[in-house]
């Protein structure tokens, strides 16, 4: 069993995904930040200087801490419910970013990836040269 665990555990192919993996989690982190940090700015500048990552539109009002006279809390306090799409559509933009440069990536290894030749045509089987001699045969 543990012969077969490091034959499956060494296979190229699962070695490849798992590099694959971890460059996947870096690009997303520095997409990420570079979405943060430079796309989200510029974009805010152009909608008037909003800050996406605080657009939230609040469906129930949150409360503080109710204290009495002798300062112990009565109530806690309720957090606010809302729904924060600000930072969906920076994940979207994440995701835009991701997903055109995959599909760049996948554009060029197939271009580099020379043309198969097409298979040359197959000769007559051994029957067909046989069956094709009698019939010049039997035309004398």
């Amino acid at each position: 069993m543990l012969k077969e665990f490091k034959e499956f555990a060494l296979r190229g192919n699962l070695i490849d995904t798992a590099v694959a993996f971890v460059m996947a989690v870096a690009f997303g982190k520095i997409v990420t930040a570079f979405v943060d940090g430079m796309v989200m700015p510029l974009v805010g500048l152009l909608t008037s200087g909003k800050d996406f990552s605080t657009m939230t539109y609040e469906l129930k009002a949150g409360t503080t801490d109710i204290i009495d006279l002798s300062g112990n809390v009565t109530t806690q306090a309720v957090p606010a419910v809302a729904i924060k799409y600000g930072t969906f559509i920076t994940v979207c933009i994440d995701f835009l970013i991701v997903a055109f440069v995959m599909f760049m990536v996948v554009k060029a290894v197939n271009k580099m990836k020379k043309a198969q030749p097409a298979p040359a045509p197959a000769g007559p089987t051994n029957e067909e040269v046989l069956l094709t001699e009698i019939r010049d045969a039997l035309r004398k």
